[in-house]
């Protein structure tokens, strides 16, 4: 009963376990491949200086992005595109600080 087994098959089967798997997870969103334009700018941001007696006007419907400082950071989430996070930042890619919300301690 020594019979010689022919490990191809075996092979063939672990590379597509391995594919299907990768596959299955990329399709439901825990596997993202990130891409060059996931790097590039996500949306303009523009600053509304506020002026004691002067009315500004903004739309009521809010931006698909929700801000929260991290570790004196803010950080911005956003709300349609499932895991994409960034950081505020400057023309001079400098982080925009934030103040004033304490980080949770563990």
């Amino acid at each position: 009963m020594n019979e010689a087994r022919n490990p191809i098959p075996l092979i063939l089967t672990a590379i597509a376990s391995v594919i299907g798997t990768v596959g299955v997870l990329w399709y439901y969103g825990y596997v993202h491949f990130a891409k060059e334009e996931d790097a590039l700018l996500l949306a303009e941001f523009t600053m509304l200086k506020t002026v004691a007696g002067q009315d500004y006007k903004v739309s009521l419907k809010p931006a698909s992005q929700v801000a929260q400082c991290v570790d004196g950071v803010l950080v911005l989430f956003d709300t349609e595109q499932k895991g994409l996070t960034g950081v505020l930042v400057d023309q001079r890619k400098q982080a925009v600080r934030c103040m004033g919300q304490e980080t949770p301690q563990q």
